[in-house]
């Protein structure tokens, strides 16, 4: 196609405006460093199956109210470069700004806009990968429901502002510092529904001091083969196994 999934993602959220105040919290910053094997992105890799360094920082207030800045290497534009059609964008980079916060016992709300950015040269005619989505998400104990619509065109296809990816995932604790991880998603392509397809992950990951953790996976889609194959012939939505190890700070 995330392109899990870590792009400069920014914009404007208006869910403070009608929704109720968050729980008392203490106004913080965050930041995440991260290498994997493979950076998939709603289930496709973004790197040509090969490793990625990620790293990203967030501010939230008390209020509810936060906004982040994310960063990886990547390869899947640059992968399609030739004499003809040159691309060197190696690099993506998110901002995104949002609310998030208790509205009743236990159950959450997240809303916010998130912005893709791939620096880089593209030729003429190119349609541009960047791409701004806004969403929603609800969670209930260790549930989440969450939904990202396209503002403007989604990651290079013409004509398909307006698309939408539905993501459902659960994580439990099921010992101290293990925590099983699954998802399912969809996402459809508004315009070119051979694009259109379906990810699912199941995976675990061990939280250890310090702020360290290691995360395991494995991943498969059902996307079209002819659509998600780049220009070595590798299929990007294929079955993967990622090893991912994160430092919080």
């Amino acid at each position: 196609m995330p392109r899990s999934s870590l792009t400069f993602r920014v914009g404007a959220v208006l869910a403070s405006a009608f929704l109720p105040a968050a729980g008392p919290a203490a106004a913080a910053v965050s930041g995440t460093l991260s290498l994997t094997n493979d950076y998939l992105f709603r289930g496709l890799s973004q790197t040509n199956q090969k490793p990625a360094l990620q790293g990203g920082v967030e501010y939230a207030a008390d209020s509810g109210i936060y906004a982040g800045v994310w960063g990886s290497n990547i390869s899947w534009l640059s992968d399609y470069s030739s004499a003809a059609l040159p691309i060197s964008s190696s690099v993506e980079l998110d901002g995104y700004l949002g609310w998030r916060g208790d509205i009743a016992d236990g159950f959450k709300l997240d809303a916010g806009v998130y912005t893709y950015y791939y620096p880089g040269d593209y030729p003429s005619g190119f349609v541009r990968p960047y791409t701004t989505e806004v969403y929603l998400g609800a969670s209930w104990g260790p549930a989440t429901l969450k939904y990202s619509h396209a503002l403007t065109n989604l990651f290079g296809f013409a004509e398909s502002d307006g698309s939408g990816y539905l993501d459902a995932s659960v994580n439990v604790e099921f010992s101290p510092g293990w925590t099983l991880n699954a998802h399912a998603g969809h996402q459809r392509v508004k315009g070119t529904s051979a694009a259109s397809y379906s990810d699912w992950k199941l995976g675990v990951t061990r939280s250890f001091d310090g702020g360290w953790s290691l995360a395991a996976a494995y991943a498969d889609t059902n996307a079209e083969r002819g659509v998600y194959t780049n220009a070595f012939g590798h299929y990007l939505g294929r079955a993967t196994g990622t090893l991912t190890l994160s430092k919080a700070f």
